[in-house]
């Protein structure tokens, strides 16, 4: 999947019809999971090449919907996607940008703990991720189960951009709580599907996704983190040294985003002399990216 292209225009007729004004359940009015979004109904899903979009790169966002956190794909709908189209587009930090969202929960407590649209390059990815189920859910076991969007990229989607070209695409996760460490073995095959010998551990599944992908994760001030920072930090350093990043506005997601590729792939200090500096200056590079080891040695 993956054709079409994302336009300016296209997004303000749709959102002027569709988002603006609209309440969250009036924008998110699925009552349960549709089928295709299972993760267990899904074989793989891909990102390819297409004469729209010649050298596809494949970028991951999952959100976690739990509890308040779906304002996180409300921002995304209303905001979000369109902010991120708009900055890849024009900044082109890399290549023909497909998008697949994931709606993340907690595997031991939801019937929903993760759904995913397909790889998207136009409106069709917000009209995907509309349809995915806000189950608000969630437990009292201190973290959520991120671990199922590592995995699920590790042994669930393909893409163009490694096969054809040893490239990696990006994934970011977003939310507040701390990260359940792993999933086990019967959530591998009830949740994705996966028939394994055993569970895998939260390194084991940022392993298994950082073969295909740059994997980072957003910590955002949800009414855990407010209270619990330095437990959430920490349950995620341990598995993503140095690939973790403080974000207190959620609405500066598309921005931190888009800022995060482009300082992996080295643009901002591509551009230095010409002028990163200043764009460093004026914020255009988030306080809490410069902070980070990785950003440091760009």
């Amino acid at each position: 999947m993956g054709h079409g292209n994302w336009s300016n225009r296209d997004w303000e007729a749709y959102a002027a019809s569709a988002v603006h004004g609209r309440s969250r359940a009036e924008l998110f009015g699925a009552r349960g999971m549709d089928a295709a979004y299972d993760p267990a109904r899904i074989a793989f899903r891909e990102s390819r090449d297409s004469a729209e979009n010649p050298e596809s790169t494949p970028i991951i966002i999952g959100v976690d919907v739990t509890g308040s956190m779906g304002m996180l794909a409300e921002q995304l709908v209303v905001r979000g996607l369109n902010e991120t189209f708009t900055a890849l587009l024009d900044r082109r930090p890399v290549s023909d940008p497909h998008v697949l969202a994931m709606a993340i929960g907690d595997a031991f407590y939801d019937r929903a703990p993760l759904q995913v649209t397909q790889f998207e390059a136009d409106l069709r990815i917000i009209e995907q991720l509309r349809q995915l189920w806000l189950e608000g859910g969630g437990g009292g076991n201190d973290g959520e189960s991120y671990c199922l969007a590592h995995a699920f990229a590790g042994l669930k989607t393909v893409h163009d951009a490694a096969e054809k070209r040893g490239g990696k695409g990006f994934l970011f996760t977003v939310g507040d709580e701390p990260v359940l460490d792993g999933v086990e073995r019967d959530q591998l095959a009830g949740i994705l599907g996966v028939d394994a010998r055993r569970g895998l551990s939260g390194r084991e599944a940022v392993r298994l996704a950082s073969a295909g992908y740059e994997v980072f994760h957003i910590i955002v001030d949800g009414s855990y983190a407010a209270r619990n920072m330095k437990r959430v930090r920490a349950s995620w350093e341990a598995i993503l040294p140095g690939r973790v990043i403080h974000l207190p506005d959620p609405a500066r997601l598309a921005e931190t985003i888009v800022a995060a590729i482009e300082r992996t792939v080295g643009r901002t200090a591509a551009c230095g002399a010409a002028g990163g500096g200043a764009a460093r200056a004026s914020g255009l590079v988030p306080a809490a990216l410069r902070r980070l080891p990785w950003m440091a040695r760009a």
